[in-house]
C-alpha cells in the first residue's frame, strides 16, 4: 500500500510539476515575471526568494503551480515587478508560446522516458510466433500450428509480428510461401528455439477484424493470433533517442485518435477512466518493476499533454485558441465572451471528471 501511495505521488506529482515547469521556463525566457513557483499545492512549508520569484515547497505534493505576473488581471502587478513583465500585456504570440509550453513539456518528458527505456531495456518487439490458429482458416489448412515461428514470407525475412502482418495484408490474395520454424520441444517458441524448417504455401482471405477501438475493418488475413514471445532489441544512445521519438509519436497519435473516437462515440463513455484508475495502474506497475512504471508514466504524460491541448477554455488548448483568434483578427476576444466560454468549458470538464470517477468506482464494485 505504501509503495502504491509513494508511486502515485511521484508519478502524478512529477507529471503536473513538469507541465508547470514548461510554462515557467518559457515565461522566464521571454522576460515575463513569475511571482511564485511552487512544488505542490496548499500551505507553503518552505519558501525561498531568488530574484523576484518565490520558490515554495507546499503541503500537498501532487503537482505544483506557476503564478505569472498579470495572468489573472492585466492591472495586477505585484510589488517589485513592472508592467513590461506582465503576461497579459505581452503580444498574443508570446502568450501562446507560454501556454503551449506546458503540454509540450509533457510530450518532451514522455520522449525522455521512452529514450531511457530504449537505452536501458531495449525496444520490445513482438515476435512472429503463432499463438493460436483459427479452425478452417488458410493457416489451419496449410498446417500452421501454435508455437510456429514464421521466419520469412516469399523469401523476405521477418523480424516482428507487425512486419508479418503488413506483408500478409499487402499480398492482395496471391499465394504466399512461408518459411516456418517448428520447435522440436512443445511450448518452446523463442528466437533460440531448436526445431525443423517447414515450407508452407497459403493464400490469405479477405475478412473483417476489429481495430484497437473496436471498429471493424477488412484486411487480408490468414487466421492466426500472436503468441506472447517478445524480445528486447538493444539500442545505442542515439539509436535509443530515435526509438524513443518513434514510440512517443505512436503514443501521441493513439491518444489523439482515442479522444476523436470518444467524441464520435466509437469508444463508449464507460471506457473513460479517471484518477482512481490511474492510481490503480501506477500501483500495479510499481510492484512489477521500474521499466513498466516508466512506460506507464510516459503514456500518462502524453495523455495529460494531449488533454490540455483540447480547445476547451479552461485548458491550455482553449487559451491557445483565444491567442490565435487575437493574432488573426488583431484584437483580443471580448472579456465577456471569454468568461462565458470558460464557464461552459468548466462545466464540460467537471462533467468529464465526474463521469471518469463514476466509471472508476463502478469498475471497483463490478
Amino acid at each position: 500500500m505504501l509503495t502504491t501511495i509513494v508511486a502515485v505521488i511521484i508519478v502524478l506529482g512529477g507529471l503536473i510539476f513538469f507541465h508547470e515547469l514548461g510554462h515557467f521556463v518559457v515565461a522566464r525566457a521571454l522576460g515575463m515575471g513569475v511571482s511564485t513557483f511552487s512544488l505542490g499545492f496548499g500551505p507553503k512549508i518552505l519558501t525561498r526568494k531568488i530574484g523576484k520569484t518565490e520558490y515554495a515547497l507546499s503541503l500537498v505534493p501532487l503537482g505544483g503551480y506557476v503564478a505569472l505576473v498579470g495572468e489573472g488581471d492585466d492591472g495586477d502587478i505585484p510589488e517589485g515587478f513592472t508592467p513590461k513583465e506582465s503576461f497579459a500585456l505581452r503580444p498574443a504570440w508570446q502568450r501562446l508560446l507560454v501556454v503551449a509550453a506546458g503540454p509540450v513539456a509533457n510530450i518532451l518528458l514522455a520522449w525522455l522516458l521512452c529514450w531511457a527505456l530504449a537505452f536501458g531495456w531495449g525496444v520490445p518487439v513482438l515476435q512472429p510466433v503463432v499463438g493460436a490458429v483459427s479452425a478452417g482458416s488458410p493457416a489451419a489448412r496449410a498446417g500452421l500450428a501454435p508455437g510456429d515461428r514464421i521466419l520469412a514470407i516469399d523469401g523476405k525475412k521477418l523480424e516482428s509480428w507487425d512486419a508479418m502482418s503488413r506483408t500478409i495484408n499487402a499480398s492482395d490474395g496471391r499465394p504466399l510461401r512461408l518459411e516456418v520454424l517448428r520447435p522440436d520441444t512443445p511450448g518452446e517458441s523463442g528466437a533460440q528455439a531448436r526445431g525443423h524448417i517447414l515450407d508452407l504455401t497459403l493464400t490469405a482471405e479477405r475478412a473483417t477484424r476489429k481495430t484497437i477501438f473496436g471498429e471493424e475493418e477488412t484486411a487480408w488475413l490468414i487466421g492466426v493470433r500472436a503468441g506472447n514471445s517478445v524480445s528486447a532489441e538493444p539500442q545505442g544512445f542515439w539509436a535509443a533517442a530515435a526509438a524513443g521519438a518513434r514510440q512517443t509519436w505512436g503514443m501521441v497519435s493513439l491518444t489523439w485518435q482515442s479522444f476523436v473516437k470518444l467524441a464520435q462515440r466509437v469508444v463508449p463513455l464507460d471506457q473513460v477512466g479517471g484518477p482512481i484508475m490511474i492510481a490503480q495502474m501506477v500501483g500495479e506497475q510499481a510492484h512489477q518493476g521500474l521499466a513498466g512504471l516508466l512506460a506507464l508514466t510516459a503514456l500518462i504524460s502524453v495523455n495529460l499533454g494531449i488533454l490540455n491541448l483540447l480547445p476547451v477554455p479552461v485548458l491550455d488548448g482553449g487559451q491557445i485558441v483565444f491567442c490565435l483568434i487575437e493574432m488573426i483578427f488583431r484584437r483580443p476576444v471580448p472579456k465577456k465572451a471569454q468568461e462565458m466560454a470558460t464557464r461552459v468549458g468548466l462545466f464540460l470538464l467537471v462533467g468529464l471528471m465526474a463521469l471518469a470517477t463514476f466509471n472508476d468506482v463502478w469498475r471497483i464494485f463490478k
